[in-house]
């Protein structure tokens, strides 16, 4: 665990160094970006982080601005913030000149997709889990988050929890508390850019696009999958948004295998050869878009 001053703010950083024995010096650095409000590094950890890194790749995790351990200013929860803030943090981990490969569940996919298409020259792949991109999700969340917003307002649930000795709950409370009714969290959301087909069209990095097969998300992770020269889409069977939380095994398969085939296409990429596009074919068999991964 470490704190890094990355601009005006102090992150809530986690570093996995490969392991020694698969590391190999080429491969992008892999960082994960978590979801909103009540989610942070930890969310990670476990499922994908220590696998990823075991399997021979640098991983950074990190708190988002005002979520975790990491600052809460009043302000600046816009994903253009956002992406500064990544690409402030890897400059202060000696890595803003890396090649990184991003991993985003839910909302940190959102940002991931920004920062691909902001920095095409340092986003070498990206893995986004269950992804909003549309204009009816930045609606029905900003519902969502000003109804959690008024019944914490004042709210006695922090101290009862903490009553109860369920101190991580009490914590989690009260940091979106913090986050809904003292910041412009809600405000930046509502404000947020939809992409289009033609920002998917841009992207000349692979995309490993991974949904539940009952998630409310799925339509955009088809448009996405449809528009991106390389994208493709897996399907996670019976699940819906909760693919991190549900779906470990098959889910840590499906990541490992997309960062290897996209860190030997860089690699190929880098040296001039061209053995053909193996990036995202982590299920080479299965087709490119609507594939179910029993």
């Amino acid at each position: 665990m470490a704190f890094v001053q990355a601009g005006s703010l102090r992150f809530h950083v986690q570093r996995l160094p490969a392991t020694a024995d698969a590391a190999a010096p080429d491969r992008p650095v892999v960082v994960f970006l978590h979801g909103l409000v009540v989610d942070n590094l930890s969310s990670f950890y476990c499922p994908l982080a220590v696998p990823v890194a075991r399997s021979g790749h640098e991983v950074v995790l990190y708190d988002l601005r005002g979520h975790g351990r990491t600052e809460r200013p009043g302000s600046g929860y816009d994903s253009r913030s956002a992406v500064r803030d990544l690409f402030a943090l890897l400059g202060a981990l000696d890595l803003g000149s890396r090649p990184v490969h991003l991993v985003g569940n839910s909302y940190g996919g959102t940002l991931a997709l920004h920062a691909a298409l902001a920095r095409p020259d340092l986003v070498t792949g990206l893995t986004l889990l269950e992804p909003p991109l549309g204009g009816a999700w930045v609606e029905n969340m900003v519902d969502t988050l000003s109804a959690a917003a008024l019944s914490l307002e004042d709210s006695t649930v922090p101290t009862e929890l903490l009553t109860l000795r369920l101190r991580k709950a009490a914590n989690l409370t009260a940091i979106a508390d913090a986050l809904l009714n003292r910041t412009t969290l809600i405000d930046d959301i509502a404000a947020s850019r939809v992409f289009t087909a033609a920002d998917f069209a841009r992207l000349r990095c692979p995309v490993l696009v991974v949904c539940g097969e009952h998630s409310e998300l799925l339509p955009g992770g088809r448009e996405l999958a449809h528009h991106a020269p390389q994208g493709v889409l897996r399907i996670l069977p019976d699940l819906g948004h909760d693919v991190l939380k549900e779906s470990s095994g098959v889910l840590r398969e499906t990541v490992l295998a997309h960062l290897d085939a996209t860190a030997e296409a860089a690699s190929e990429a880098a040296t001039g050869t061209t053995a053909g596009t193996r990036a995202g074919a982590a299920t080479a068999a299965s087709p490119r878009v609507g594939a179910l991964v029993p």
